[in-house]
C-alpha cells in the first residue's frame, strides 16, 4: 500500500438543532469572547438568532463580523482581522457558505500566529498557529468545515489559496435545520458542488490520493445522490437536509486529503471575472472535463456511477461512463441549474482569456488524472459555452 497522511477536523457534531449548544462548546472550546464571522444575507434571514442567543447565555461575549461576500477580497479579510484585534477576542466562529468559514480560518491563522496574508498564500506556507476555531455550514457544498483551504479573490479576479493543516478548525457544527431555508437554486449548485468534490477527488492524480478518502467520496455520492432532488424540491424535508450536509462533509474530508483538480481549475475563472456562485461554476463544466478524462478515467468513473444512480450497476461497464456523465448533466439541468456559459453572461470573444486564467491553477491541474493544456481548457469552455 502506497504510504499517505489523512488529517481531518479533531471534532464533529452531526445533530439537528445543535446550534442551541454552541455557547456551551465555546466555553469549553475557546474561552469567554468570540468573533462571529458571517455574512448580511444570514442576518437578514434570521439564522444568526439561535447561535447569538446561545453565546449569551453562556456568558460568552461576542462581535460580529457580517461584512462577508462571495469570492472574499483581501479587503474582506482585511476588514475581519480589524475587527478581531479590535475586540480582542479568544477565538474564532464562522458561520455561513464556504465564504463565511474560509474568512474565518484566516482571521484565526492570522491573529494567532501574527503572521501576514501575502506570506501564507500557497502550499505549507503558514508557520505560526492559529485561534481557536469553530465552523458552522449553512450550505451542504464547500466542506470547508473540514479542510486545511482557504480561497479567497486577490486583485480583480485572480484565486489564490493558502493551503495549512493549522486551517482545520477544532469543531465542525453540522445543524441541518440552519439548511432549512436556503432556495432551491443554492441547494442545486452547493449540491452538484459536494459532488464534484467528491468524483474530482476519488480521480485525483495527487500522490496523497487514499483509501480513507476513497472510502469516503463514494459514500458522500451515495448520500448526495439519494437526497439532493428532495433537498432541493422539498426543501423543508430535515432527513434530506441532514444526508447532504454529511454528504458534503464527507467530501470535504475526502477532498482535502486527495486534492481536486480541472473542474475547479475550470471553474475559478468564471466564479472570478463573471461573479457566478462557486457551485454553478463547477456545474457548467463538470461533465465537459468528466469527458475529457473519461479516456484515462473510465474505471473510476464505472465504479461510481451506480453509487449515485444505484440504477447503473445494471448497464454494462464499457457503456456506463458516458451515461454516468450524461446522467449528471440531465440531473444539474432537472434541478434547474444553467447549463451552459452564455446563460450566465460569458461571451464566446471572453473564452480564450479564461482559458488563460485557468492556467493559473497549477495547484489543482497538477491533480488531474489527464494533463490539462491551455487548448484543452479552450476546447473546454468552448463545448460548455
Amino acid at each position: 500500500m502506497t504510504a499517505f497522511t489523512f488529517n481531518t477536523t479533531k471534532s464533529i457534531i452531526c445533530e439537528p438543532g445543535s446550534i442551541k449548544r454552541l455557547g456551551t462548546l465555546v466555553r469549553a472550546q475557546i474561552g469567554k469572547s468570540v468573533l462571529l464571522v458571517t455574512d448580511a444575507g444570514l442576518i437578514k434571514a434570521g439564522l444568526l438568532g439561535a447561535a447569538t442567543d446561545s453565546l449569551t447565555q453562556a456568558g460568552v461575549s461576542y462581535r460580529v463580523f457580517d461584512g462577508v461576500v462571495a469570492d472574499p477580497p483581501v479587503a474582506v479579510v482585511e476588514a475581519a482581522l480589524a475587527e478581531a484585534r479590535a475586540a480582542n477576542i479568544d477565538g474564532v466562529i464562522g458561520f455561513g457558505g464556504g465564504s463565511s468559514m474560509d474568512v474565518a480560518k484566516l482571521v484565526a491563522l492570522l491573529i494567532g500566529g501574527g503572521e501576514k496574508l501575502e506570506d501564507v498564500y500557497g502550499v505549507g506556507q503558514a508557520k505560526g498557529q492559529r485561534l481557536p476555531l469553530i465552523q458552522i455550514p449553512t450550505t451542504a457544498g464547500t466542506g470547508s468545515e473540514v479542510t486545511p483551504i482557504s480561497i479567497i479573490t486577490v486583485g480583480e479576479t485572480e484565486k489564490k489559496g493558502v493551503v495549512a493543516p493549522q486551517l482545520l478548525p477544532d469543531i465542525a457544527l453540522l445543524d441541518a435545520e440552519l439548511t432549512l431555508g436556503l432556495p432551491a437554486p443554492v441547494t442545486a449548485a452547493t449540491g452538484i458542488d459536494a459532488m464534484v468534490h467528491a468524483i474530482e477527488s476519488y480521480t485525483s492524480a495527487s500522490a496523497n490520493n487514499n483509501p480513507v478518502s476513497r472510502a469516503l467520496a463514494r459514500e458522500a455520492l451515495r448520500l448526495l445522490g439519494a437526497n439532493i432532488e428532495t433537498a432541493v424540491k422539498k426543501g423543508s424535508n430535515v432527513q434530506a437536509r441532514s444526508g447532504m450536509l454529511l454528504g458534503a462533509m464527507l467530501a470535504g474530508q475526502a477532498f482535502a486529503n486527495s486534492p481536486v483538480a480541472a473542474v475547479h481549475a475550470l471553474a475559478y475563472p468564471i466564479g472570478g471575472i463573471f461573479h457566478v456562485p462557486h457551485g454553478l461554476s463547477n456545474a457548467l463544466v463538470l461533465p465537459h472535463v468528466m469527458r475529457f478524462n473519461a479516456s484515462v478515467c473510465a474505471d473510476a468513473y464505472a465504479t461510481l456511477a451506480p453509487d449515485v444512480f444505484p440504477d447503473l450497476a445494471s448497464v454494462q461497464r464499457e457503456l456506463r461512463v458516458e451515461e454516468f456523465i450524461n446522467r449528471l448533466e440531465a440531473l444539474s439541468a432537472d434541478l434547474g441549474l444553467e447549463q451552459t456559459l452564455r446563460e450566465v453572461g460569458i461571451g464566446q470573444s471572453d473564452l480564450s482569456a479564461m482559458a488563460v486564467d485557468a492556467m493559473k491553477q497549477s495547484r489543482l491541474l497538477v491533480n488531474n488524472p489527464r494533463e490539462v493544456s491551455e487548448a484543452d481548457a479552450l476546447a473546454i469552455y468552448k463545448a460548455a459555452f
